[in-house]
């Protein structure tokens, strides 16, 4: 019914006001059939009438206004968790809004907007979107010098293999998938399938287009059209010799000036360049897993990295859909080195008797995604242990157990995650979705905990002992210049790992905590060692009154 003006009024002529403020609309009324009529309009409708009803109170009464908003309210709060104020604001607004008319209507409206705007939760959103332009404002000035990548090719086609294949594929650049045994040239296109089958059973792809990306992915044994590509991505087991022998035979297989990249998540890109002729091609390129979904991947530099290397390798990142960042060389680059201080947090909590089930309770309350405990399942057991111990040899001043820790303990029981189906919890195959996770008592033997221990330790100390060492890594990367930026960092967990969002990352977190109180923390919990103890840069910007991101960041 609101619609028949608009269909019967071809345009307006003419808008003309009269002297109280009214608008008058003078038409030339229009047949269906296009053709002009020859008096006034047929109908008309009484505009006063339903100005007046949209200035007015909804007709609900108190019964169905109470189901419609409190019933809302419920389902929004179930998905957007309470961690986001905005979206039950909005319904708040309404449902006071609900008995008044529209001005009355709009200044509670704007009341709750101001609200929410000058919240926290708001100036980390936005901080993010900020983020994110300037990181594909770098990427684009980095892509300057870049080969163009009409084909690429990655080796190792396991389920990393197959992510990497599928999102090339998917933006169009055809890509060699090649490993040497064709079980795991089935698990690579396998996986790839997986991708899309989930996406045509949602309807959010035809098809003809998986077909079509199907069609891009190249299966290899052998190395035979390997002079064709533009630029390749190692992806085979995480060790370096093996690493080492792959891209020694992969320089020889392509054309003089390829780019090769190794996706490793903690091998010096440096070392593995040992084994090329010409290490300036060479760069490394670490996705994060799942690949379609996770958006970072970092490119590093090694110390022989050519410029075109690392333009290459983030205008094909950038192609592929993902965010660039780019990073020094060191050991576990910039998310894996911040990344297993924040384990070491939880192994230590763990040792001092502290219920890994209530630790993962408190940090996903905090906003991670999930807990540690179930993030190292997730992970898996086996690859959390072997990158625990370089970067325990790499950094043994801070980073090195004294002792056996919880991830030790559980890769020498061969609990190993969701990947075999016991770690922290153990797992039941679920055919709507990831596995199901159960409590296993057979962990607390195992760990010699008591469930529920550690009620010394508050919550409030949980995220403390987590969030201090990761906090301080982070500190210690833009002191290295591992990575240029306060912004690098934070976008880089947040797409990496999955840091809250609405916490706007761990260096825009210690600027709301505050500097001088991550000092005072410190300070606090000197006793576990130097992962605890605050950085140069911090007691630095903590004597000056400043945050990471300048003056006036400390709340």
């Amino acid at each position: 019914g609101q619609g028949v003006v608009a269909e019967e009024v071809e345009r307006a002529r003419t808008t003309e006001r009269d002297d109280v403020g009214r608008i008058n609309l003078v038409v030339e009324p229009v047949h269906r059939d296009g053709g002009v009529a020859d008096g006034k309009t047929t109908g008309s409708r009484d505009w006063k009438k339903r100005t007046a009803q949209k200035k007015s109170p909804l007709l609900l009464n108190q019964i169905e206004a109470t189901m419609v908003f409190e019933g809302s309210k419920a389902f929004v709060l179930g998905q957007a968790g309470p961690n986001y104020p905005a979206p039950i604001a909005a319904i708040e607004a309404m449902q006071k809004s609900a008995t008044l008319s529209r001005d009355e209507a709009l200044k509670i409206e704007t009341e709750g907007f101001v609200r929410v705007a000058r919240g926290p939760v708001a100036h980390s959103l936005v901080s993010i979107f900020l983020g994110d332009q300037y990181l594909k404002k770098t990427a684009k000035k980095l892509s300057k010098d870049a080969v163009p990548v009409q084909t690429a090719a990655v080796l190792g086609a396991g389920i990393m293999g197959g992510g990497v294949a599928y999102q090339s594929a998917s933006k169009g650049i055809p890509i060699y998938m090649k490993d040497i045994a064709p079980k795991a040239i089935d698990l690579g296109l396998n996986e790839a399938a997986k991708i899309m089958d989930k996406q045509v059973s949602r309807g959010k792809m035809k098809p003809a287009k998986m077909a079509e990306t199907m069609g891009r992915i190249r299966p290899a044994l052998s190395y035979g059209d390997f002079n064709q590509i533009d630029f390749a991505v190692e992806a085979v087991v995480e060790n370096e010799k093996v690493k080492k022998s792959v891209l020694a035979e992969l320089e020889k297989a392509v054309r003089p000036g390829t780019i090769l990249s190794s996706n490793t998540s903690t091998i010096s890109i440096t070392r593995l360049a040992e084994a090329l002729q010409a290490p300036e091609n060479f760069v490394g390129m670490h996705f994060f897993n799942p690949v379609h979904r996770m958006p970072l991947v970092e490119v590093i530099r090694g110390k022989k990295s050519s410029a075109k290397a690392v333009a290459t390798a983030v205008a094909y990142a950038t192609a592929m859909g993902k965010t660039p960042i780019v990073v020094n060389d060191c050991p576990g680059f910039l998310v894996n080195r911040v990344l297993f201080p924040y384990f070491a947090g939880f192994t230590g909590l763990v040792r001092d008797g502290v219920d890994f089930q209530r630790i993962d309770k408190v940090m996903e309350k905090f906003g991670w995604p999930m807990g540690p405990a179930y993030l190292l399942d997730v992970v898996g057991i086996d690859t959390g242990h072997h990158a625990n111990e370089v970067m325990g040899t790499e950094f043994p001043d801070r980073m090195k157990a004294s002792g056996p820790t919880a991830i030790d303990q559980m890769y020498a029981a061969k609990r190993f995650g969701q990947k075999n189906g016991l770690g922290f919890y153990k797992y039941t195959p679920d055919k709507k979705g990831p596995p199901k996770k159960e409590v296993d008592p057979a962990v607390y033997d195992l760990l010699k905990l008591q469930p529920k221990g550690g009620e010394s330790v508050t919550d409030q100390e949980i995220i403390e002992r987590m969030m201090l060492p990761m906090i301080f890594e982070c500190s210690r990367c833009l002191e290295e210049k591992i990575v240029e930026s306060p912004v690098e960092v934070d976008l880089g967990l947040i797409y990496g790992l999955g840091f809250p969002p609405f916490r706007g990352g761990a260096l825009r977190y210690a600027d709301s905590v505050g500097l001088k109180t991550l000092v005072t923390l410190g300070e606090k919990y000197k006793s576990l060692g130097k992962l605890y103890e605050p950085t140069a840069q911090v007691r630095d910007l903590a004597a000056r009154n400043e945050g990471f991101y300048g003056k006036g960041a400390n709340s």
